[in-house]
């Protein structure tokens, strides 16, 4: 109701005052959607392609060491003088060990474990290395690369290798160890892409490197005799395996080719 002055006029009520406009307050995330988010980053980093790239990069990074460090000079420069005896030959394995992971030639590595320690040590310091090698290859390959790459297993050869190394994974192993012409980090990570389990791969990975390890052992600690009767026995030994699993593969390839 409007209040009359004296002059009989009607007067409006005074104005509000203006108000400051409002600022909008923070909405709150709710706890649900931050965990969300680090939900979908943690399934993003762990996902099978997110593991195959770290795998990649892990495997150039060790190649790209092999070739800046050159570990292969010590066929050349000898095992450092501080080391000696046991202590010398557990580097050695461990040094073994991941050289092979990062594409170093096996055959090149057990010349060195036999030069630097003899025959008998150096076969049993190169045997720990190789198992120690393919164990760190294999589960790399499992742990990183099984999940992104079995998917792409769809050719038929593909898929026949895998489940000859699946099904038969201790005969398929020890195949390709006695078979130098097979890489030593393929079939690796070549069994690491299978289902062959742990015990088979390692089982099979140490019997059947040790006709080809324990000739080129030999061969590198009587290097300074090539016409010695040990050096040349080790040389011929260093070909029958050779032969031996270019027949298994001649075998093995028919009856692929059969499936």
């Amino acid at each position: 109701m409007l209040d009359a002055n004296r002059s009989g006029t009607a007067t409006a009520p005074p104005r509000a005052a203006a108000t400051e406009p409002a600022v909008p307050a923070a909405v709150p995330v709710p706890p649900s959607s931050r965990a969300g988010f680090a939900a979908r980053c943690t399934r993003t980093l762990l996902s099978p392609y997110a593991r195959l790239s770290v795998l990649l990069v892990l495997l150039a990074g060790a190649a790209s060491c092999v070739l800046l460090f050159e570990p292969q000079r010590l066929l050349t420069h000898g095992w450092p003088p501080q080391l000696g005896g046991a202590t010398a030959a557990v580097v050695f394995a461990a040094a073994y060990g991941l050289c092979t992971v990062a594409f170093l030639p096996r055959p090149l590595l057990n010349l060195a474990a036999g030069a630097l320690f003899g025959s008998q040590l150096g076969l049993a310091t190169a045997l720990a290395g190789t198992v120690l090698g393919a164990g760190v290859a294999f589960g790399l390959g499992r742990l990183l690369g099984q999940d992104a790459l079995r998917p792409l297993l769809r050719g038929r050869w593909l898929k026949a290798a895998d489940g000859q190394l699946s099904r038969h994974g201790f005969r398929s192993m020890l195949a390709a160890r006695l078979f130098p012409g097979v890489p030593f980090w393929a079939a690796n990570y070549c069994a690491a892409v299978s289902r062959m389990g742990w015990l088979p791969f390692l089982l099979a990975t140490a019997l059947g490197s040790i006709p080809n390890t324990a000739a080129y052992a030999v061969a590198g600690a009587r290097a300074s005799a090539p016409t010695s009767p040990a050096f040349l026995i080790a040389m011929a030994c260093i070909a029958v395996p050779a032969l031996v699993g270019a027949t298994v593969a001649w075998r093995k390839r028919h009856q692929l080719r059969g499936r």
